[in-house]
């Protein structure tokens, strides 16, 4: 572990080294004198270098390792969206997420990027009170962090379990939809009727029936989502349906919401008499968002977050789940028999279940000179959840790290460190096994 500390920081010292001058760059192209309609293209990169102690039984290429190193791309992204004409507004975003040595899994290395979002909106109102949209989206209910502006996160990642059927039934969080959104005084809502993609397609073996929900692979439901938020002092953006995740003391934000997703007949499992039984999928969430300056003459600002979710995907559901997994295997039966879908070696954790999750985060935007300086933002985040399956066992997880914002968000370094649950069978029974640390630096390139 010394030896990859080690270069870590090399490679830290080298990038604030030829990165220090960097300028935002707007590839945007005007397409009337005022500006007002335009067509504008962006860039994202994010790059992972981590030092992970895996779960017990981790092979990598079929090899047992207790820890390892990987690099990899969380995210490469192009957008190109543009307000075409008064009414018309189009999004477009391409890329590939997840991509390290062990986790495409198309089984070519070469067949890793997609279209993320195509969407067409059309804005019914002069201003913002009702827009009108259809398309492959990531336009929904439930919460902020389930449509994230990814580039703007203060946290090294996003509470994923916000995007309950992520590559489930749906592509990267993203479906096909209609939606209505806007802003009414200072109301801001959002709602979406989804057609979402049938887990049969998902490209996942499948787990066989079973007496815990899993969804459903016969019938097909739509799906409907609603969020409503009340905005205190500043307007949040509405260009897209991204929501940011700090403005670094650029805006006076306090925010309160609540969202939902509904889908009847979502689900199935089997009971006693191996009669198939459908169950609905119902998820529910109350949130509370704090992003603004604190003085003017320190240039500093705090940004805070607190969520309440109540997910219910069924009977006993339970889905383990490692972003961009390091490993991919496992010498244990049956994934140590411990859940019914997902693997649990690697990094992987417990991330989507039926029960409750409170999730907070807390950042600190240190004082600086001038806003144009190089910044330091340290932050730590919890996710405290309990999930029917495991009876009342520790699901809590932990991070805290800090960023070394070199242009805002155009240009950063990230260092995060994660401590998360594992677990084994004992007697039949299912118990937390120790715990287990992951260490992660991040270069941010997004302009």
């Amino acid at each position: 572990m010394k030896f990859y500390l080690i270069g870590l920081c090399l490679f830290f010292s080298l990038i604030v080294q030829s990165q220090t001058n960097i300028e935002k760059q707007n590839l945007k192209y005007n397409l009337n004198e005022s500006g007002s309609h335009f067509f504008q293209i962006t860039f994202l990169n994010q790059t992972w270098l981590r030092f992970n102690e895996n779960n017990a039984g981790t092979l990598v290429q079929n090899k047992p390792q207790s820890s390892s190193f990987d690099i990899g791309l969380r995210r490469t992204r192009i957008q190109m969206f543009g307000q075409i004409t008064d009414k018309v507004f189009v999004y477009f975003q391409f890329g590939q997420n997840n991509f390290n040595s062990q986790t495409n899994s198309t089984g070519n290395r070469k067949l890793a990027a997609f279209f993320h979002d195509a969407v067409t909106e059309y804005k019914v109102s002069k201003n913002n009170e009702l827009k009108l949209g259809a398309g492959l989206t990531i336009a929904n209910g439930l919460s902020r962090f389930s449509q994230p502006s990814i580039g703007s996160i203060m946290t090294m990642d996003v509470p994923v379990f916000a995007q309950t059927t992520v590559d489930q039934t749906d592509n990267f969080s993203r479906k096909l939809s209609v939606y209505a959104r806007g802003q009414i005084g200072k109301f801001d809502y959002r709602f979406s009727l989804s057609d979402p993609f049938p887990i049969t397609s998902s490209g996942q073996n499948l787990p066989s029936l079973s007496t815990v929900s899993n969804f459903a692979q016969v019938g097909h439901q739509l799906q409907t989502q609603g969020y409503l938020m009340y905005q205190f002092f500043d307007h949040e953006p509405h260009t897209t349906p991204y929501m940011t995740g700090t403005y670094l003391g650029k805006k006076k934000v306090l925010n309160i919401a609540v969202g939902s997703i509904f889908q009847k007949d979502a689900m199935w499992k089997k009971n006693a008499n191996n009669d198939t039984l459908y169950e609905n999928m119902n998820h529910f969430a109350v949130e509370s968002f704090l992003d603004m300056p604190l003085h003017s003459s320190k240039n500093d600002a705090i940004s805070a977050y607190l969520g309440f979710f109540k997910t219910n995907y069924g009977s006993n559901y339970l889905r383990m789940n490692g972003l961009m997994n390091n490993a991919n295997g496992s010498n244990l039966s049956a994934n140590n028999g411990i859940v019914n879908q997902g693997p649990n070696f690697g990094n992987a954790l417990p991330m989507f279940g039926t029960g409750s999750i409170v999730y907070t985060q807390l950042g600190y935007l240190l004082p600086a000179q001038n806003k144009e300086s190089l910044r330091l933002m340290p932050y730590v985040a919890t996710t405290l959840a309990k999930f029917d399956y495991l009876k009342g066992l520790s699901t809590n997880s932990f991070n805290a790290g800090i960023n070394f914002l070199i242009k805002e968000h155009q240009a950063k370094i990230s260092f995060d460190w994660q401590n998360r649950p594992t677990y084994k069978i004992e007697n039949g029974n299912i118990v937390n096994d120790e715990r287990k640390n992951c260490f992660i630096i991040q270069y941010q390139i997004f302009f």
